[in-house]
């Protein structure tokens, strides 16, 4: 494979892919782009833990939450977008923080997210199995997780066309499904669909629309963060979209306003028809499929299969999430074996642009993360805590890196003209975003300082000391420093090196 070879701030050599023949394929098509973020971020969070949130919060607490999370989003996916369309390269973010701020936050940020979504798979597979037990409760649920491994492995071992179509296809799938929420929703709210209007009664019952105070609503604030993970998922793609330039931009658009409308509008649907108090709102997983808010509506609209259809979605979902986990997690560790940071196997490429070693790896992990809950909670409890977090300072990597970029930018006498996409609102969009992102994180487990719960507190914060010792191991072997704003390697990804690179 092709790359580029130059010393990085460290003195340490940095290698970029430059996607040639035997490199990684650009087949990724602007719909498989926009539909890959869209379908990271509309799972589990918003089919069944968004009734958990107007049960903490109240309809108005929920609601605020979320555009609050989802205002965040739009800063981090702007601020990830410019990045992407001026060095559209497989690791993204990863590579960004690495170039823009420090070497040894890149090297933290890698592996930081390649484990994250390594142990998130396995998650995923063993969420699969829990929900093929509403259909057939006598079989080992551990088969149908298995299966469900292997397929996502033929699925990303195929190619990254195949990736993208089964993305495209199921993402589709939970689109459909919230329209179809939505419009049975609001029907039932003004009482086409069942007889009896809602209308807003239930915004003002007992203590709504806020309940609890900003405790609960900065509570709620963590569940939203959670649901919104994955849309960073378009900065990985970005190495192998057909036309990163076009791309990007537009699914950085779509999926903002889709999320932003499918999110409020399906909680503001959810509040309207049940009320906060209803014990039905405190399911959280895949396993409540039957108490899901998405469930119950359609149950009141008079559809008796409710619950076999969203179990179907929510399965749908799942393996949607596994299959973009098994996607990110591989082409972070690909990114981490060109940059030196990682084993060279894992730079390894087949014909078909598909970093086997880098996909059997990351296989490999979420199969002995999954054989631990089979063989006992501990250990699985305890990987899993020390992944919670990673997302939330993934993203705060992606505001950093940007602030940094764009002022390098500015420092070094570039114009903004030579972007080919402006992120909004600089610098407020990534410092609020940065803020944002630190608060969620400190908030994730606040009871356990009030108790002194130290073990909690071990569980609910292990992320942040795994980054931190990644980091330190690396500024410390290394001695890197802070890149002055002058140093920064501003190159800009050449596309059409790049394709002469193909044909050559």
């Amino acid at each position: 494979m092709e790359q580029d070879v130059s010393k990085g701030h460290d003195g340490q050599q940095t290698t970029e892919p430059k996607e040639g023949a035997n490199g990684i394929k650009r087949s990724l098509k602007t719909r498989h782009v926009s539909m890959i973020a869209l379908g990271g971020s509309i799972g589990t969070g918003l089919f069944v833990a968004s009734g958990s949130a107007i049960s903490t919060a109240g309809p108005g607490g929920a609601l605020l939450a979320y555009a609050g999370i989802g205002l965040m989003v739009y800063f981090l996916m702007t601020s990830l977008g410019e990045m992407a369309t001026y060095l559209p390269v497989t690791g993204s973010f990863a590579t960004y923080a690495r170039r823009f701020v420090d070497p040894a936050m890149g090297f933290a940020m890698g592996w930081n997210y390649w484990f994250n979504w390594a142990i998130t798979l396995a998650v995923d597979i063993s969420t699969v199995g829990l929900v093929f037990k509403f259909w057939f409760p006598h079989v080992p649920s551990w088969t149908f997780s298995l299966v469900t491994l292997v397929l996502i492995f033929i699925i990303n071992a195929l190619s990254v066309n195949s990736f993208g179509e089964a993305e495209y296809w199921m993402a589709l799938i939970k689109v459909v499904t919230v329209i179809v929420f939505l419009v049975i929703g609001f029907l039932t709210i003004f009482g086409i669909m069942d007889g009896h209007a809602a209308y807003l009664d239930n915004f003002v019952y007992k203590k709504a629309p806020f309940v609890g105070g900003i405790p609960s609503i900065l509570s709620v604030f963590v569940v939203a963060g959670f649901s919104f993970q994955g849309t960073e998922l378009i900065g990985i793609t970005a190495g192998e979209s057909e036309n990163p330039g076009e791309s990007i931009p537009k699914a950085v658009k779509q999926v903002f306003w889709r999320i932003i409308l499918f999110y409020i509008l399906s909680i503001f649907v959810i509040a309207a028809l049940i009320p906060y108090t209803s014990p039905n709102l405190l399911g959280s997983d895949a396993a409540d499929v039957t108490i899901s808010p998405f469930t119950l509506v359609f149950r009141r609209a008079g559809l008796a299969a409710a619950a076999g259809v969203m179990n179907a979605v929510i399965l749908t979902s799942v393996l949607s999430a596994a299959n973009s986990g098994m996607y990110a997690s591989t082409r972070m560790l690909f990114s981490l074996g060109v940059s030196g940071n990682a084993p060279k196997i894992f730079k390894r490429v087949n014909t078909r642009g598909i970093p086997m070693p880098a996909l059997i790896g990351t296989a490999a992990v979420g199969l002995i993360t999954f054989s631990t809950s089979i063989f006992g909670d501990h250990i699985y409890n305890f990987l899993v805590s020390a992944s919670g977090l990673s997302g939330f300072i993934a993203w705060v990597g992606i505001a950093l890196s940007h602030y940094r970029f764009r002022r390098a930018f500015k420092a070094q006498g570039h114009d903004l003209s030579e972007l080919q996409y402006h992120a909004k609102w600089f610098p407020l969009g990534p410092i609020l975003a940065l803020v944002l992102c630190i608060l969620v994180i400190i908030g994730q487990d606040l009871h356990s300082f009030v108790d002194f719960d130290w073990q909690a507190i071990l569980f609910s914060y292990m992320s942040v000391p795994l980054f931190l010792v990644l980091y330190i191991y690396y500024k410390v072997k290394h001695k890197t420093k802070l890149i002055p704003l002058e140093e920064v390697d501003l190159t800009p990804h050449d596309m059409n090196a790049e394709k002469k690179a193909k044909k050559a």
